[in-house]
């Protein structure tokens, strides 16, 4: 079921200029990339495919599926650029919360119309930056059957390229050690899809184009999944 944010959400203009814009961290973000891939790596055993497929430069939006709480950090140790994630605020806590900030990663209020992290997340995108989202919303089945809006909003407001991805392997077992994590040591499959534009080129940012724009997401991210799991066999 698509949501899309009320009037005065996402799917209002937001009026701050760029530089009014709180900018999360790039060094922050790169830091947190090289942390990543020493304890992805470390950890478990992570096959990439089609890294080559994000571009290289430029504003980008990789869109996640999300099935274990694993899958971001996984996705930012192995993308080929520092990533800064929407993330929700619940994770913001005590010493966790301070890394997380440092390393460029934005809290979300997933409740209410969050406003900081709209204009912080378009701040990623106007830098020419990378902004990782998990575009269910929430923890699932991360099939990518339930689509929130925010991330027609994003990708229309900011032409910023989608970038899908199919994180496979994370909830296939428990660990023996941490049954809330997969065994160490397991494979975690990573799969980059092409890149695509969501808006149909009008420019228009109205509620039917977010709801088109939803439905080609939708589309596109589907078929990627399916063809990620094609090419892994998961």
């Amino acid at each position: 079921m698509r949501r899309h944010p009320r009037r005065g959400e996402a799917g209002r203009e937001v009026s701050e200029a760029p530089a009014e814009r709180a900018a999360a961290s790039e060094r922050g973000a790169e830091v947190g990339r090289r942390i990543g891939v020493g304890l992805m790596y470390g950890l478990w055993k992570p096959r990439v495919l089609g890294a080559w497929r994000v571009p290289a430069r430029g504003p980008v939006i990789l869109a996640v599926n999300h099935s274990h709480n694993v899958d971001g950090p996984m996705v930012m140790g192995v993308a080929p650029r520092p990533t800064h994630f929407l993330i929700k605020k619940e994770a913001f806590v005590g010493p966790l919360g301070s890394f997380l900030h440092g390393i460029g990663q934005l809290k979300v209020d997933r409740s209410v119309a969050d406003r900081t992290a709209i204009t912080r997340a378009l701040g990623v995108l106007e830098q020419g930056g990378v902004l990782g989202i998990f575009p269910e919303g929430t923890r699932g089945d991360g099939d990518f059957a339930s689509l929130r809006a925010g991330l027609a909003y994003f990708a229309v407001r900011s032409g910023a390229s989608i970038v899908p991805v199919a994180v496979l392997g994370s909830t296939e077992r428990r660990g023996r050690l941490f049954k809330q994590l997969p065994p160490l040591r397991s494979r975690v499959d990573v799969v980059f899809g092409d890149p695509f534009e969501a808006g149909d080129g009008s420019g228009r940012r109205t509620r039917k184009a977010l709801d088109e724009a939803t439905v080609r997401i939708q589309e596109r991210l589907t078929a990627h999944l399916e063809n990620a799991r094609r090419l892994t066999g998961r």
